[in-house]
């Protein structure tokens, strides 16, 4: 893939990867998300994403929703544990607009209290609403005990009361934290001419100064992480089903493991109807509508998760039929011609993944925010290609041990 990246004196990086098709994806990722925050701004980074759109120095709230939608575009945005992303879809003639608008938001936001004040009343209730769905919230609550009193086990979204007592004051402090061009990048996917969308960028950032940009040292973790505490906790939910999640702190980004996680993970809980924990859970014992594993890597460390819903009765029968599956994983070391058919999958999932075009463009833009990198798929194929059937029972026996599981759950 023949990317085009330049940097801005400010600091701005940029790159583009061009597509013939009309349709143009692009926006800003800032470096700063959930794990940003300090002590007492849980949720400030989900919070000022949301007040963003709320009035700028030059448009209103109403002007910036009609900006783009009156040209049938696009405008999103969303955090993470580690970015904030601000995004768009529009027909390429338009991108001047957008890239106007995308600026306008990130750089020059105003965070009317008069806005704020009704706007913490939705974010409050897509809080309670998400406390409303254990299938989702067991997720927070498991990377909460792995990272326990570590940043990136906050919650998103935050606390309710707390998000209530956020105001214009609060959301300016943290974006003038971070909310500058030499902490962020902008990408963008479509048939646009990439000198043009330089100058476009320069011309909307004309205003901040000089800077170099805010790479991450590779070679340094972010934080030291809290100590781990494998267990079994248990919460009473009063839920018509049982929730369940099992796993461990697992590997960075950076890890030479991480590779061989992510084919293991695929063949036991990834989406395809053959993955062995859907075979054994669902289709062999018809114990459960949902099971999955996942894994996520963040700069400096991971964690990897097997969740499912069951009926109350059933949870310790689907917990055995789970650990036989891990313990298989450990105890015996795949064949050449299982793991061969493992990575075409796999590789026939990313490769039907990356014609989903905003996605792809949100991932490498994701990427290049974090890592410098120029997303290579080409590349990944071949780190999957190089994994052994040893590193993968190297890795199962280092992430499945039973004495390192924490297992949490829903009752």
């Amino acid at each position: 893939m023949n990317y085009n990246t330049h940097t801005l004196s400010n600091g701005l990086r940029v790159i583009h990867l061009h597509d013939a098709s009309p349709v143009v994806f692009c926006g800003y990722g800032v470096n700063a998300g959930a794990r940003d925050e300090a002590s007492g701004e849980e949720g400030l980074a989900h919070f000022c994403e949301h007040v963003s759109f709320k009035g700028t120095k030059r448009r209103s709230s109403l002007q910036v929703l009609n900006c783009l939608e009156r040209v049938g575009g696009d405008l999103n945005a969303f955090t993470n544990k580690e970015d904030t992303v601000y995004h768009a879809a529009l027909l390429r003639e338009h991108l001047p607009k957008a890239v106007d608008l995308l600026t306008d938001i990130t750089l020059h936001s105003t965070y009317p209290q008069s806005e704020i004040d009704k706007e913490v009343v939705v974010i409050a209730d897509e809080i309670e609403s998400y406390n409303d769905s254990p299938a989702e919230l067991i997720y927070d609550e498991f990377e909460n005990i792995v990272f326990e009193g570590h940043p990136l086990g906050h919650n998103i979204l935050g606390d309710a009361a707390r998000v209530r007592a956020f105001t214009t004051a609060d959301a300016l402090r943290f974006t003038q934290r971070f909310y500058r061009p030499s902490n962020m990048v902008f990408f963008a996917y479509g048939d646009i001419s990439f000198s043009r969308l330089v100058k476009l960028l320069e011309k909307a950032t004309s205003d901040f100064p000089a800077a170099a940009p805010e790479l991450p040292d590779l070679e340094e973790a972010q934080a030291v992480l809290p100590d781990y505490h494998p267990g079994v906790i248990e919460q009473q939910r009063a839920t018509h089903q049982a929730h369940v999640m099992m796993g461990n702190r697992s590997y960075g980004i950076h890890s030479d493991k991480r590779i061989a996680l992510y084919l293991l993970n695929n063949i036991l809980g990834g989406p395809g109807m053959n993955a062995r924990l859907n075979l054994s859970l669902r289709e062999r014992n018809g114990l459960v509508y949902t099971v999955e594993s996942s894994m996520a890597s963040y700069s400096d460390t991971g964690a990897w998760s097997v969740y499912f819903g069951c009926d109350h009765h059933h949870v310790e029968k689907c917990i055995r039929l789970v650990k036989r599956e891990l313990t298989r994983m450990m105890d015996r070391p795949m064949t050449d011609t299982r793991l061969a058919a493992a990575k075409r999958q796999l590789k026939g999932q990313i490769g039907i993944a990356c014609d989903a075009r905003e996605s792809f463009a949100l991932s490498f833009g994701k990427s290049f925010l974090h890592y410098g990198w120029e997303r290579d798929v080409e590349r990944l194929y071949q780190n999957i290609d190089a994994v052994s059937p040893k590193l993968v029972q190297e890795v199962a026996q280092e992430i499945f041990n039973p004495e390192s599981l924490i297992t949490l759950k829903f009752l």
